[in-house]
C-alpha cells in the first residue's frame, strides 16, 4: 500500500493466526487482500501451542505444513499427558501419545495434529504472506473506523510510524480483531456471555535442565503436566518448545503470589528457573450473535472466545477462514447466489457454539475434580487416594480433552448449499461422504490424499463404472463454477464414501451425494452455489 488511498478485495483486520489463514486461503484462490494489525508482529507471551488435524490439513493445502512441523518442536519430545501432584513428584494417571516421530500412522487424516506455539506460528505465516502475491500485510497500522455502502466498505487507518492517514476500499472486511473486537462493537453485534468469567494467570518461564533431570530421576517427560496441587495448582503447566520453555496456569485467587514462588511449587525437583513473563487474564465464553453485518463479517475470537481446555478455540477460527475464503472467492468471481454468504453464519455458528459446550465440559472435569486431602502423602492411604484418583481420570473422560476427532472433524454444516439426507453422526464421529460432514481422507496413490484433489472448486468423485455425468458437468460450466472431475476406481475408496458420486465444496465438505445423477443438474449447481 502506497500514498493515502489504497483498494483491495478483502480487508483483514487482525494479523493472528486466524487472520493471516485467511489471507492464506484466499491468496490460494488468487483473491487480493490487505491485511491490518495494530501490532509489531511479535509474541511476547504464547500460549497456543497445538495446531489441529484439521487446521493441518488447511495448512497443508496452503502450502505450510511442512513448514510448522519443521519449526522447532523435537520429533522425540513425548507429546504425553500426565496428571501429577508436582511435576517430579507422584505421577497419577498418563496419557500416552507416543513421539511426533514414532506414534502410528492416523487413519482418518493426513495431516496428525502438530506442536507449533504462537511464537514459532505468527512469524512463519508471516512471512510466508510477505512472500505472496496479492497480499498486502501492514502490520503498525490501527483501524479507527469504517463505514459501508452497497458496493464496498470505506476503512479508515492511521501508519503508527509515520502518522500519516490511509484510506482502504475493499469489497469486504473480515474482523479478525480478537475478543474485545473493535469491528463488533462497531457494528453492533453483541457477544453475551455463556459462563461466568474467571481469572487466571500464565507464568511463562524457562526451566533448560529440568527434562534432563527428570530423565535422570527415570521419569518420562510429557508434553503437558495437569496438577492436582490445590484449589489454583490444578490447571496445566506445558511445554512450549521441547527445550525448556514453559507455561504455568494458575487460578487468579493466586494473584498475591509471587510467580517464582508458584513455579517453585509446581517442580518438586530443585532446577534453574527464570520466570519471562507473569500476566492475568479473563476466561471468558462468548459467541457472538450474528457473525455478518452486511459486508462485514467475523471470524476467529471475533466471532467466538473458548475456554483454552482442549484447544479448540484457534483451530474453531481455522477452520471459520477456510468457510469463509471460498465463500468470498466465488463471490468476487461472480458465480456466488446472493444466499452465499449468509451460509457462513449458518455453517459456522452452530459449530461454535458446540465447540463451547465441548470446551467448558473440559474446564469443569478439571475444576470439578476433589482433591482428598491424602493426596500427596507419601503413605499407603496416599497410594490408595493416587489409585482412586487415577481410576476416576480414566474413567471419567480425562483423554476427551487431547483426543477428540469428533471436534475437529465431526461437524456438520447446515445450510441451503448442502443437500441431502440429514444424517447425525452419534455418538462420536467416523468418516465417509455424509452431506454437510467433511469429506473422507484416503490415500489416492503414496503421498496424495483425496483431500489434495479437492479445493480449487468444486471436486466431483466418480465411483460409477460408467462415464462421468457429462449433464452435470455441462451446468456447472453453464453457471461458471468451477468443477473438477475424478473417477475413482479403488474399490475400498469407494466402500467409504458409499455413493457412485460425492460432490465435493472448495472446503472439503460435502455438498450433495447420489446413487445416480442429479435429475436436474441446474437444479443442483444453483443450490450448492446459493442461488436456489
Amino acid at each position: 500500500m502506497t500514498g493515502s488511498d489504497h483498494e483491495t478485495d478483502v480487508l483483514i483486520i487482525g494479523a493472528g493466526p486466524v487472520g493471516m489463514a485467511l489471507a492464506l486461503d484466499l491468496t490460494y484462490r488468487n483473491v487480493p487482500c490487505t491485511v491490518v494489525d495494530s501490532g509489531d508482529g511479535r509474541v511476547r507471551h504464547p500460549k497456543v501451542s497445538t495446531i489441529g488435524a484439521r487446521s493441518m490439513e488447511l495448512f497443508r493445502r496452503w502450502g505450510v505444513a511442512q513448514r510448522i512441523r519443521q519449526a522447532g518442536w523435537p520429533p522425540d519430545h513425548p507429546l504425553d499427558i500426565a496428571w501429577v501432584t508436582q511435576v517430579g513428584g507422584h505421577e497419577i494417571y498418563r496419557y500416552e501419545r507416543g513421539t511426533a516421530a514414532d506414534r502410528p500412522e492416523f487413519l482418518h487424516t493426513p495431516e496428525p495434529d502438530q506442536v507449533c506455539p504462537a511464537h514459532w506460528l505468527n512469524p512463519l505465516l508471516l512471512e510466508e504472506l510477505t512472500g505472496r502475491d496479492g497480499c498486502d500485510v501492514r502490520l503498525l497500522h490501527r483501524l479507527d473506523s469504517f463505514t459501508q455502502d452497497d458496493n464496498a466498505v470505506t476503512a479508515h487507518v492511521t501508519d503508527l510510524t509515520s502518522g500519516l492517514p490511509l484510506t482502504v476500499r475493499a469489497r469486504y472486511l473480515v474482523a479478525c480483531d480478537g475478543a474485545s473486537s473493535q469491528v463488533r462493537r462497531a457494528c453492533g453485534i453483541e457477544a453475551p456471555y455463556r459462563y461466568e468469567t474467571q481469572e487466571f494467570r500464565n507464568v511463562l518461564f524457562k526451566a533448560p535442565d529440568l527434562a534432563g533431570k527428570l530423565t535422570a530421576m527415570g521419569l518420562r517427560t510429557a508434553m503437558v503436566y495437569f496438577l492436582l496441587r490445590s484449589a489454583s495448582l490444578r490447571f496445566p503447566m506445558r511445554s512450549l518448545d521441547g527445550a525448556g520453555l514453559y507455561n504455568l496456569v494458575v487460578s487468579g485467587a493466586t494473584a498475591s503470589h509471587d510467580a517464582g514462588a508458584l513455579v517453585r511449587e509446581t517442580i518438586a525437583v530443585d532446577v534453574p528457573v527464570e520466570v519471562l513473563s507473569d500476566g492475568a487474564w479473563h476466561l471468558t465464553q462468548r459467541i457472538a450473535d450474528r457473525y455478518r453485518h452486511g459486508r462485514v463479517l467475523l471470524a476467529g475470537d471475533a466471532a467466538h472466545t473458548l475456554s483454552p481446555s482442549g484447544g479448540f478455540g484457534m483451530n474453531t477460527g481455522i477452520a471459520d477462514a477456510a468457510d469463509l475464503g471460498w465463500k468470498l472467492a466465488a463471490l468476487l468471481s461472480g458465480w456466488a447466489g446472493p444466499a452465499m454468504l449468509d451460509s457462513y453464519d449458518l455453517e459456522r455458528r452452530p459449530v461454535a457454539v458446540r465447540n463451547l459446550e465441548a470446551a467448558n465440559a473440559n474446564l469443569t472435569r478439571t475444576t470439578g475434580q476433589v482433591l482428598p486431602a491424602d493426596l500427596h502423602a507419601d503413605t499407603a492411604a496416599g497410594k490408595q487416594a493416587r489409585a482412586r484418583m487415577a481410576d476416576r481420570l480414566r474413567n471419567g473422560g480425562a483423554r476427551r480433552e487431547f483426543d477428540a476427532p469428533e471436534i475437529h472433524f465431526g461437524y456438520r454444516y447446515s445450510s441451503p448449499l448442502v443437500l441431502g439426507e440429514r444424517v447425525e453422526l452419534t455418538p462420536g464421529w467416523r468418516p465417509g461422504s455424509d452431506p454437510g460432514y467433511r469429506a473422507a481422507h484416503a490415500w489416492l496413490r503414496p503421498g496424495t490424499s483425496t483431500l489434495d484433489v479437492f479445493g480449487r472448486g468444486f471436486t466431483l468423485l466418480c465411483f460409477h463404472p460408467e462415464a462421468a455425468p457429462y449433464g452435470l458437468e455441462r451446468a456447472f460450466r453453464d453457471r461458471g463454477v468451477p468443477l473438477s472431475v475424478l473417477v475413482c476406481r479403488d474399490e475400498k475408496i469407494a466402500a467409504l464414501y458409499g455413493h457412485p458420486y460425492v460432490l465435493v465444496r472448495p472446503d472439503d465438505h460435502v455438498a450433495w451425494r447420489g446413487h445416480r445423477p442429479p435429475d436436474d443438474p441446474l437444479e443442483l449447481v444453483d443450490a450448492v452455489r446459493g442461488a436456489a
